[in-house]
Formats: structure tokens, C-alpha cells, sequence
């Protein structure tokens, strides 16, 4: 549709009584553009809202802005909302960037948009809708949006956005709109906003924010004064109108500025004495002006004329004059001719649009209002029907048509059915999910003929899916229940049933239902999809009735496949997954991982969904090559931003990989990184899985770091302690508030949720220390008090962790093992912690290591080596950013009489040539002492050098060769 230019004809009424109004306008202008009494001065922007009834002079107002700051040299972005048009998403944000875009071709389109191109484009009305299953999500689509308006604001700076009539906006743009308006001030854009308060809808609780924001009330404009009411009746028919004239104009219209204004030009126009004598027949001109005396005039003009006024009513704002003939069923020179009856009228104006066409808009909506409920209903619906075809013959494509679909009665028309389905398929590629579930509705209710129902109801779902998921899985139901439902069709369902129903925390009936359709199903290739479906299924349920049963299943399956397909593929990632929850060794978890990815998997396939590559990634970060799994998830953020997806996809992916920088111990990276994910998690919804997952590993993190009233803070905030969810999560909440517990010194409390963290872990056979160390932080709640008990665990611990194999969770398990012993027996145990802890990428558990086997040796009485070990430890603390550890060794140095050293640093991911060399023979297979020989150095310096290597390029020993790419 198009957008007009210029302002609309009625705007010409004079500025009376809005001289605080105009002054708060240039001000804000004036500021925007540095200028000042006091000469050049810091560009600010701001937000100004105006709110008042219709017709009280809000448009007037804000063209005022736009005359103001056009003599300022700003980029004004205007938009207006419409009555008609509240239900087209991205109507109001067309019209704010499509003038600043409509003279560049489309490779200057491109540029300008940049990476954004694929995600706004179709948002604004500047290229169809992408086809294919999946478009971005609305969160995406704003944060380009976004990016766009910045662009716009710092490269045609000082820029004003202006939007009258936000009260008709589309809750798309609204909820841009509403969103951005905080940044205003720091982008030094200008901000104006005007609408009726009494008609905002309710669920619009946004704006009636951003119109209070910051606690300032908008400038609510007042009806005028008798005096201002006596000038425009004298300007328009002269001085001679007496007061007694005047006062009645003021009575009839309550001060309103546009029926004033209109009344008088009625009377210029009928040449009325103004008089009091003549008040009756003023009287009658007012009440022509509104309501039903404004449509007996219209209908004085003649039923070719009227049926161009309902055409035009709607239609609604900005559309050729051409379509609006054409729904009116009159030819090219009545349509002229009612347009201008119209003009003379004072009811429509002509306007150009940014294409430069001549289109037709209502002198005030107040007019358009009255024309629009006049017409009979029946009537009403038939034009809407006429503006639908109209428009799709016009080439304004079904999305533009789909508004005046909704209007229609339902009379099983497949035409109706297939432009609104086209339609949702527009919407959905263009992040708008609400309007195309808004249409698929009603395609259901015209409704669609039997064999094409279950694929209606299909789409249906799956838009429901995000916004609506109980809604979703009776779609699905429906849709798996109807007769005529082909095979591919049925199954497609049945995958996004199944994820309808994960997503809602009925993983068992997701399970049955894909077991169910896999009896079904005669095809082996599709049985085994549904196999991988359910496998990915039950291995989050934390009700599984034989968790091992399942895995021993899962284990059959995978040594029969060879990972041709994608199905099979995901198998044998739920396998090496699998294979590390449950602690079996590392080498086979990595093995399966390796098939699995062999050939590839994406993150953004939306019927196989992107938790199957996330849980590879994991893998390989247990499996002691953190550096392979951030290859991955960097890999996923790029398909998701992409994509558009910047919704629970990305937190998920910035969380995992702020997990693998805690682990490789780069703790203020990893803080950054989940909190990240938790903003994206907040701004999609409360008690999401993205947010246990973020909060989670926040609090490790924050506990890692030393922070532990920060990570008490994060706790309480998302009320952490007080429920855990019935999905698996990682880090387990549980574990995590017992660790929480025993940080804040909660010992009892702390015990209690790590054995019960514990207890249902073991039951679902996740015996992987690596993967939920609650053990090991339970070895340090009953040392306190239960040191045999303590011993006992720690033993258990250990015993897991070598069944594992990887150097991380050994040298932390053997750690921790030593805080239950005697001070001599903990040195052998601590020292052979670092000797596994410097073959692997764990940074801050080797710095607990290294200061807490000093600890032991300064007891023991080796205050050199102790000291050595202290002080290597702090660095490498501090390094990783774990503060309270590092606090805690310069504590132990002083202590012992010693004087902390000043810390050196190095780049973190550069090799220097010594650990470069060294980690070369490392790669080929030589072990330490070969090494040691062909650099002329000894072992215990190659140890040193391959830790570094191992922390800098986030693997183990095993994976050298693919780090080193030798």
C-alpha cells in the first residue's frame, strides 16, 4: 500500500492556544540540534508526547514539529496510524522507512541495510516474504529494526521520528516503537508521539507507558477558549460575527478545533450572516458537520459519489484512486468527478504517494469514522470482498488483501482460503507470528475443503507454537485426526506435536505419541526418525520410568548406524550425549560425536530442531575440547542471527558457550556471555528452559568469580530456590542452589539438596561427575561434620571420574578429594590433581589445584615448593578472573611471610614459540619426556608449557592435532 508525502488539507487550521505546546516543540528541536541561547551546545534527543481527543488539534501540533524541524535541517520520519489498518502488521514502520529508502535502487537497498537485509525487507514492504518453513522471530525483527532506525539516526542525524495517531498503531510497530523509545536520548533522535489516551486498547499497556514515560504526564491539549473560537469565526466570516455568534460556535462544538474550524467554513461556504439572528441555521450547518447530519450531506452529493466514500472508508488511508474507483464499481470519469464533489466537500483530499500516485485520504478521521459505519453491513462486506480481489489484481500480493478477508462472512470460498493462508506465510517470514495465526484462523473457519484441512490446521500449530503451545498441540490433534492426511503430511505433524507437547513439560505423551507413530509407520526410514524424535525426547524427562533401559536401547541403535542421514545422525549425537550423562568413557562420547557431525547438522532445520547439535557441543566440552564445541555454537549463532532468530535460540547459544568459558576457566567472558543469554531469556519470557539454563550457569560462574551475594542476588531475583523444573537442565538447578547453600555457609540445607540432586541423578544413571559435580560439593558440606561419610563420597567421585577419563573432572575429583584428608595424604592427592589439571583446558580448577596443594605443602613443611605452587596458582587465578581464589592465595602468601609478586600477563589465545614447539611433538604423540629431550628442558618445564597450550586453545592432549590442524 502506499504512503502519502505531504500532510493531509484539514491541517491548515490556525495554532491557537498551543503556545506551551509549540514552545516545548522547538525547544526539543532546538536541543536535538545543539543549538542554545548560549550558542553550540551537546545534541540531545527525548521522547514528547501529546494526548488528547479527536479532533482537539493533535495533528496540527505535531505538522507544526515537522515545519519546525525542517528549518532545523533534521530528517523528519513520519507515520500515522489507521483505524482500518490496525491489524497490518508493520503498517506504521512501512511508513516510517520506506520514504527514506524509496529513491535507492535495490542493490543500494541492500547495502544500506546490510546484513539486515534478508530480516526488515520483507518487514517493510521493501521485498517479498523469503519462502521456505521458517522466518524470523519478532524479537528479530526488532533488534533489525533497530539496527535499521540507528543507522538511519547517526547517518541523516538529527533526526525526528513522529507518530500521530499511535492509539490505531500496529502492535508490531508499536511494540518497536515502545521498545526503542528508551534509547531516544542516547542516539540523540527526537521522538513525538500523539494519540487519543481514551482509545488505547487495552492490551496496548506499552504505550500508555511510553506516554507517562518516566514519570512526566504527555501535554494533554485542551478544548479552546471562546476568545480563540470567536478569532476563527471572525477570520473565516469576518469581524462583524457578533459575540453573542461567537459564544454559540464555542457552545455547539465544545471548543473542538476541527469542528470549529469545519463549522465556520460551512457557514463561509453558505454564506451565513454572523449574527445572532442566524444562530438556528447555524445550529442546522453544525450539525451536517458530524455524526448523521455529515452523512445526509454526503448522501446529498449522489449514490455515485457516496459508494466512492464507502470505497474509499474501506479501503483505508493512502490507496490510488485507481483501486478505490474500481471498488466502487464506477469508471475512470466518475471517479474523478466524485472525488471532487468529495474535495469540495471538504470529506477527501488527493495526496501523493512515495511512488509518486495519487491517492485519496479522509480530510480528518473523525470523517472517515462516520463514513465507514454508515455503510449498510451488508454492503459493507461485499466492498471489503471487492478491495480484497482489487487488491491482489493490483498486485498488492494476499498479505495486503488478508485485512479485508477478516471482514468477510465465511462461504467456503477456496479463493478466501488460499490468500489468507499466503498471507500468513507472508506474515510468519516477515517475524509477524500474531497476524498470521489471525488469519489461518479464519481460513479454518471459511472453511478450507476436507483435503486440505489437516494441512491448514498444521499451519495453524505451528504458528501457535511460540505464542500459544496448548493451543497448539488441539490444532495438532485435530489435523492428525482428520481423514484425509497423506503421509508426509502426517508425519510432519506428529514431529511438531511431539515438540508442542516438550515444550509444555509432557515429554511422556510427547514420547508415547512418537512411539504410537512409529508402529504406525511402514516406512523404516520414517520409524527411525521418530525413534531419534523420541530418544531426544526422553532424554530430558526427568520422570523417565527406566532411564537405563532407554540408554541401552539408544546404544543398540547407534552401533547399527553409519550416519547416512540426518535422522541417523541425530542418533548418534543423542548417543554420545548419552554416552557422557551416564559416565561411560570419554573416547566413546567422543567417538559418537564425531559421527554425529560427520556430515553435518544445522541449527536451524526447524522440523529436526537445534537441540540435538547443542548437546554434541556440550559432549565435546566435557570431553576436555571446549575449543571444538565454541566452534559450533559460533557456528550457531551465525545460521540464527541469520535467520532472525534472536529469540530463546540465541540465549540458549550464548548461555552454552558462556558454560564452555567457565569451564575453560575465562570467568569474566563467561559472565558476559550468560548474561547476555539471560537478557535475550527475560525479554522472551518468565520460567522459559532458556532461563534456568542462564541462571544456572550465572550463579557457577558468579560463585566461581568470588561473588557469592551477587550470585545469592541472581537466586532470589529468579526465585531459584524455591521449585526446580521437570525438565533436565544444565547445570542441574538443584546442584546448583546446594553449591549456592554451601557457599553462603547453609551446610545443613546445603546437604540436604545436593543428596537429593544426587539421589535423582543416580536414578536416571547420570553418574558423569563432569556433568553435575554435586558429589564433589557434597564431599565439602559433610566434611564439616561427617568427615569418614566425606571420604566415602570423595572415593565415589574419584572412582567416576576415572571411569570418564578426561584430566578435568580427575584432577578436580582428586582435588576435592583432598579437602577430606590429612594434610600429608591431601599432597599426593593434590599433586597428581595438577599433574591431570595441567593436561587439560580447565584454567581456574588448575589455579584451585596449584593453591591448595601450596596450602598442603606449607603444612607440611616445603614452604619452596609451596610457594612456588601459590604463586602460579594466583596468576593463573587472577588470569581466569576468579578473584575470591585469587584474594584467597595472596591471604596464604602473606600468611606464610610471603610477598605476593606482581602478576604478569600474556595474550590469552597467542602461542608463544616455546608452547608452540612444544604442543607441535605433542600433537605428533611424543609424551613429556621425549618432548623435554628434543627441546633440551625437563618435564616438569613441558608441563608447564602444554597447560598453557591446553588453556589457550581450549582442548586436551587428544585434541591437538585438530587444534593445531597438523
Amino acid at each position: 500500500m502506499s504512503h502519502v508525502t505531504e500532510p493531509r488539507g484539514w491541517d491548515s487550521q490556525p495554532l491557537l492556544e498551543r503556545e506551551s505546546e509549540v514552545l516545548a516543540i522547538q525547544r526539543a528541536v532546538d536541543v536535538l540540534c545543539g543549538i542554545s541561547a548560549r550558542g553550540p551546545a551537546t545534541r540531545l534527543g527525548g521522547v514528547l508526547t501529546f494526548a488528547g481527543s479527536a479532533g482537539i488539534g493533535k495533528t496540527t501540533l505535531l505538522n507544526e514539529a515537522r515545519r519546525h524541524a525542517g528549518e532545523r535541517a533534521c530528517t523528519v520520519l513520519f507515520a500515522r496510524g489507521g483505524e482500518q489498518e490496525r491489524q497490518v502488521p508493520f503498517h506504521v514502520m512501512r511508513q516510517l522507512i520506506q520514504p527514506a529508502l524509496a529513491a535507492m535502487s535495490e542493490d543500494e537497498r541492500r547495502d544500506a541495510l546490510g546484513n539486515w537485509y534478508s530480516i526488515v525487507a520483507p518487514a517493510l514492504g521493501l521485498t517479498a516474504a523469503p519462502k521456505g518453513p521458517t522466518g524470523p522471530d519478532p524479537q528479530g525483527v526488532r533488534d533489525g529494526l533497530d539496527w535499521v532506525v540507528t543507522h538511519l539516526a547517526v547517518r541523516n542525524a538529527p533526526v525526528v521520528l513522529i507518530v500521530d495517531d499511535a492509539h490505531w498503531a500496529d502492535a508490531e510497530s508499536l511494540t518497536w516503537l515502545t521498545a526503542f523509545a528508551a534509547r531516544a536520548e542516547e542516539l540523540a533522535m527526537l521522538i513525538m508521539i500523539a494519540c487519543r489516551p481514551d482509545e488505547i486498547p487495552a492490551d496496548a499497556g506499552s504505550l500508555r507507558a511510553l506516554m507517562g514515560r518516566q514519570g512526566t504526564r504527555p501535554h494533554e491539549l485542551a478544548p479552546l477558549t471562546t476568545s480563540a473560537v470567536a478569532r476563527i469565526v471572525r477570520d473565516a466570516l469576518g469581524e462583524s460575527a457578533d459575540d453573542v455568534f461567537c459564544r454559540e460556535c464555542w457552545a455547539i462544538t465544545g471548543g473542538n478545533p476541527f469542528e470549529v474550524v469545519e463549522l465556520a467554513m460551512k457557514g463561509r461556504d453558505r454564506g451565513l450572516k454572523p449574527h445572532q439572528e442566524n444562530i438556528p441555521q447555524l445550529r442546522d450547518l453544525a450539525s451536517a458537520v458530524k455524526g448523521s447530519g455529515l452523512i445526509d450531506r454526503l448522501e446529498q452529493l449522489g449514490p455515485s459519489t457516496v459508494r466512492l466514500a464507502w470505497a474509499a472508508a474501506v479501503l483505508g488511508t493512502a490507496v490510488p484512486t485507481g483501486i478505490v474507483g474500481g471498488v466502487a464499481a464506477l469508471g475512470e470519469a466518475q471517479a474523478a468527478e466524485a472525488i471532487d464533489q468529495l474535495r469540495a466537500a471538504r470529506i477527501l483530499t488527493v495526496l501523493t504517494s512515495v511512488r509518486r500516485k495519487q491517492v485519496v485520504e479522509f480530510f480528518h478521521p473523525l470523517i472517515a469514522t462516520a463514513v465507514y459505519r454508515s455503510i449498510p453491513p451488508g454492503v459493507r462486506v461485499a466492498m471489503h470482498g471487492m478491495a480484497a480481489q482489487a487488491l491482489v489484481d493490483d498486485g498488492h500480493g494476499a498479505a495486503a488483501a488478508a485485512r479485508h478477508l477478516l471482514e468477510m462472512h465465511p462461504e467456503g470460498d477456496p479463493w478466501v482460503v488460499q490468500q489468507l493462508r499466503q498471507a500468513a506465510r507472508e506474515s510468519f517470514s516477515a517475524g509477524a507470528p500474531d497476524a498470521a495465526r489471525r488469519y489461518l484462523a479464519r481460513a479454518l473457519r471459511e472453511p478450507p475443503d476436507v483435503e486440505d484441512r489437516a494441512e491448514v490446521l498444521f499451519e495453524l500449530g505451528s504458528a501457535n507454537l511460540l505464542h500459544d503451545p496448548a493451543t497448539t498441540i488441539n490444532q495438532l490433534r485435530a489435523a492428525l485426526e482428520e481423514p484425509k492426511t497423506d503421509q508426509g503430511l502426517r508425519e510432519a505433524i506428529t514431529y511438531r506435536l511431539a515438540q508442542a507437547l516438550a515444550h509444555t513439560g509432557r515429554l511422556a505423551e510427547a514420547s508415547a505419541l512418537l512411539a504410537e507413530e512409529a508402529r504406525r509407520a511402514t516406512s523404516s526410514r520414517t520409524r527411525l526418525r521418530m525413534q531419534a524424535e523420541q530418544f531426544k525426547w526422553n532424554s530430558v524427562r526427568v520422570d523417565e520410568e527406566n532411564s537405563p533401559a532407554r540408554s541401552r536401547l539408544l546404544s543398540q541403535f547407534a552401533k547399527r548406524l553409519t550416519g547416512r542421514g540426518l535422522p541417523e545422525r541425530h542418533i548418534l549425537g543423542l548417543r554420545s550425549w548419552d554416552a557422557a550423562m551416564r559416565g561411560e568413557s570419554a573416547a566413546t562420547a567422543l567417538e559418537y560425536a564425531d559421527q554425529a557431525l560427520d556430515g553435518g547438522m544445522s541449527w536451524t532445520d526447524q522440523d529436526f530442531g537445534f537441540e540435538v547439535p547443542a548437546v554434541v557441543a556440550v559432549t565435546l566440552m566435557y570431553c576436555d575440547q571446549p575449543g571444538r564445541a565454541e566452534e559450533l555454537f559460533n557456528t550457531a549463532i551465525l545460521e540464527f542471527e541469520a535467520k532472525g532468530w534472536r529469540g530463546a535460540h540465541l540465549s540458549f547459544v550464548y548461555t552454552l558457550l558462556g558454560y564452555v568459558r567457565y569451564r575453560r576457566g575465562r570467568l569474566a567472558e563467561a559472565e558476559d556471555f550468560v548474561r547476555n543469554g539471560l537478557q535475550i531469556a527475560d525479554r522472551v519470557g518468565h520460567g522459559i528452559p532458556a532461563q534456568w539454563y542462564a541462571v544456572g550457569t550465572l550463579i557457577e560462574t558468579l560463585l566461581a568469580r568470588g561473588n557469592t551475594a551477587e550470585a545469592q542476588q541472581v537466586a532470589h531475583a529468579y526465585k531459584l530456590g524455591e521449585g526446580f523444573p521437570k525438565a533436565v537442565v544444565y547445570p542441574d538447578p538443584q546442584a546448583v542452589w546446594g553449591k549456592l547453600l554451601l557457599a553462603q555457609g547453609r551446610i545443613e540445607e546445603a546437604e540436604h539438596h545436593l543428596t537429593a540432586a544426587g539421589r535423582r541423578l543416580d536414578l536416571r544413571g547420570t553418574r558423569n561427575p563432569s556433568w553435575s559435580p554435586w558429589q564433589l560439593d557434597l564431599v565439602q558440606a559433610q566434611a564439616t561434620h561427617a568427615p569418614e561419610l566425606a571420604r566415602a563420597t570423595a572415593a565415589e567421585a574419584v572412582s567416576r571420574a576415572r571411569a570418564f577419563g578426561t584430566a578435568s573432572v580427575i584432577g578436580h575429583a582428586l582435588r576435592v578429594a583432598a579437602s577430606a584428608t590429612d594434610a600429608a595424604q591431601a599432597s599426593g592427592l593434590l599433586q597428581e590433581a595438577v599433574d591431570h589439571l595441567e593436561q587439560s583446558p580447565a584454567a581456574s580448577e588448575l589455579a584451585h589445584a596449584l593453591i591448595d596443594h601450596g596450602t598442603a605443602l606449607h603444612t607440611i613443611g616445603d614452604p619452596h615448593l609451596a610457594a612456588q605452587q601459590i604463586y602460579r596458582g594466583m596468576e593463573l587465578a587472577s588470569a581466569c578472573g576468579a578473584d575470591g581464589l585469587a584474594d584467597r592465595a595472596r591471604a596464604q602468601l602473606a600468611s606464610s611471610g610471603l610477598r605476593p609478586r606482581r602478576l604478569h600477563t600474556s595474550e590469552q589465545d597467542t602461542l608463544t614459540v616455546a608452547e608452540h614447539a612444544a604442543a607441535g611433538h605433542a600433537a605428533l604423540g611424543l609424551d613429556n619426556r621425549a618432548i623435554a629431550t628434543a627441546m633440551h628442558t625437563d618435564a616438569h618445564a613441558v608441563s608447564e608449557l602444554l597447560s598453557a597450550v591446553f588453556t589457550k586453545l581450549g582442548t586436551d592432549r587428544l585434541g591437538l592435532r585438530r587444534a593445531l590442524e597438523v
